[in-house]
């Protein structure tokens, strides 16, 4: 049998507070109480835990504000506008021009009110940028515009070539001794000319024509054609018996030749001095004509279905 002083009770061992009230706290395990102890292994307790700081509320934009946020600086603005001009300017001068159909010379393939955009490259000599822009010789058939006296601009189709021998009978043309096929040519009425519908003319029976170039053409003119010299192109208007053109006063010289029509971009409803105006039937219940007066003058501004059409 053991003694009672031998034998001891664990809870014995547990140190007991010099107040005597109870027992002594149990130190945290530590680096001081175990040499084991990583504090990165052990978990986050509630003391770990820190409150944020609170975040200022921002201030709330009205619409013009936020709108004035995305709006571009005064410097940004103006130098997006000065590119534009550059860029503009440049088109306009070397690449695109545009232009308004004044006459009826080019009908039906140009009506008054178009207006056009002109391919001013086409035709300038190609240089070292042959290979990037679309540079190609004048051809027969082509709608050119050309630099003239009165007015500045003209815009005509090409029917002879330098070295060519051409003539007109009774407003067919030939060339080189074969008639020409010209599907776009128009004939509306007109008073017969016999210098306009028989060329060369042997008689100078029209005012309009130029002196000079009559004198000229006798002397181009063999066995019944007209010779067209080098450097000189022989151009007609589409619209045969109301365009005033080589006919009347001579070739456009080579260097004339400044861009060919590329598209059309816009077209203004415009009456025709030469067309055969058709007589309208006013409609059975419309007694004072006035029905639709506004939808019609809306629409009918403007030619819709020549927009962006392609010349040629």
């Amino acid at each position: 049998m053991n003694s009672p002083a031998s034998t001891q009770d664990p809870l014995s061992e547990v140190p007991v507070s010099p107040a005597g009230s109870g027992p002594a706290p149990v130190a945290a395990p530590g680096p001081e109480t175990d040499p084991a102890f990583d504090p990165a292994l052990e978990p986050a307790t509630d003391t770990a835990i820190h409150t944020a700081a609170p975040v200022p509320a921002q201030p709330r934009l009205s619409l013009f504000g936020q709108f004035r946020q995305h709006l571009p600086t005064v410097p940004s603005a103006l130098a997006a506008l000065v590119s534009l001009i550059v860029v503009t300017l440049f088109l306009h001068t070397f690449v695109l021009q545009p232009y308004l159909i004044p006459s009826e010379s080019m009908e039906h393939t140009l009506l008054v009110g178009d207006f056009l955009l002109f391919n001013k490259q086409v035709y300038a000599p190609a240089g070292g940028l042959g290979w990037l822009l679309p540079y190609r010789p004048v051809e027969r058939g082509d709608i050119i515009v050309f630099h003239h006296p009165s007015p500045p601009l003209l815009v005509k189709r090409v029917i002879g070539l330098p070295g060519d021998h051409l003539r007109i009978e009774d407003g067919q043309v030939f060339v080189n001794g074969a008639p020409l096929e010209e599907p776009y040519a128009t004939f509306e009425p007109a008073p017969p000319n016999q210098f306009r519908d028989n060329f060369p003319a042997r008689i100078y029976t029209d005012p309009e024509v130029d002196p000079d170039w009559w004198r000229q053409m006798q002397s181009l003119t063999s066995h019944g054609d007209l010779v067209v010299p080098q450097g000189q192109y022989f151009v007609l208007g589409d619209n045969r018996n109301h365009s005033k053109d080589s006919r009347f006063w001579g070739f456009v010289p080579r260097q004339a030749i400044v861009a060919r029509p590329l598209v059309i971009y816009f077209s203004l409803t415009r009456p025709s001095t030469t067309d055969v105006q058709p007589v309208t039937q006013q409609a059975s219940d419309d007694r004072l004509g006035h029905e639709r007066e506004l939808a019609v003058r809306l629409y009918g501004f403007a030619r819709w279905s020549r927009i962006f059409r392609i010349v040629h």
